[in-house]
């Protein structure tokens, strides 16, 4: 069968400010429990290739699930510190692309072209966008050959402008994941902040916030269930 592609930052901390940001820890690991209940096989991309830093603040919200993966040598060396590169990628290998979050993405998703391309060949092959949280980011630009959004006219959800006001980020991120969902025409769609939703539209799957990763998960499963790829 064929695999997933799950991608993560390479963003340190926030832009202009010496806090520091990441992958927020959960959205890969859970995914990757999730993928490993039914045998399917992952791979870990990075913009740049190469080291991935945790979020510290996601640190926080660990249980013994998360910390067993994370513990696992598998997820320390293909997850945080040899992710591939772009490059490196064959799309034809992957049935799906996952979005991972935490702040980082903000910076290096959005115009990452060669990811952008690594998307729209999965998807135009009948593969998943798939995304939790700001995760969202990496989808928000990736535009089909005719240059329309590929979300235009999706129900998508991410992490929300209330979400972002509560963490306290929202003018130290560089945009916001819902007003530019809605200005690129997709059906933004959310519920009461930090609680599990996940939405899926055609081949499209998103999660609101890091408490919608199994949601995001089970639904992709599903799918593949149901076309009788697993």
């Amino acid at each position: 069968m064929k695999k997933v592609l799950i991608v993560e930052t390479n963003v340190t901390r926030y832009q202009g400010t010496k806090e520091p940001t990441g992958l927020w820890l959960g959205e890969a690991t859970e995914f990757v429990e999730e993928m490993q209940k039914v045998g399917i096989q992952v791979d870990y991309v990075s913009p740049k290739g190469g080291f991935v830093p945790l979020d510290p603040r996601s640190m926080k919200y660990t249980d013994e699930s998360i910390l067993s993966i994370y513990e696992s040598e598998d997820f320390v060396q293909r997850a945080l510190t040899n992710t591939l590169k772009p490059s490196q990628i064959n799309p034809e290998e992957y049935i799906a692309i996952y979005y991972t979050g935490g702040h980082g993405v903000m910076w290096d998703f959005p115009k990452d072209t060669q990811l952008q391309k690594i998307a729209l060949a999965i998807y135009n092959n009948k593969g998943y966008l798939t995304s939790v949280c700001h995760g969202i980011a990496g989808l928000l630009d990736i535009q089909d050959e005719r240059g329309k959004y590929v979300i235009s006219g999706k129900n998508i959800t991410g992490f929300t402008t209330t979400e972002e006001i509560i963490a306290g980020k929202k003018s130290v991120v560089p945009f916001l994941n819902q007003q530019v969902a809605k200005k690129h025409g997709a059906n933004f769609k959310k519920k009461r902040f930090y609680s599990e939703y996940a939405v899926k539209d055609g081949r499209i799957i998103t999660g609101q916030n890091p408490f919608s990763v199994k949601a995001v998960a089970k639904l992709l499963i599903n799918e593949l269930k149901l076309e009788n790829l697993l």
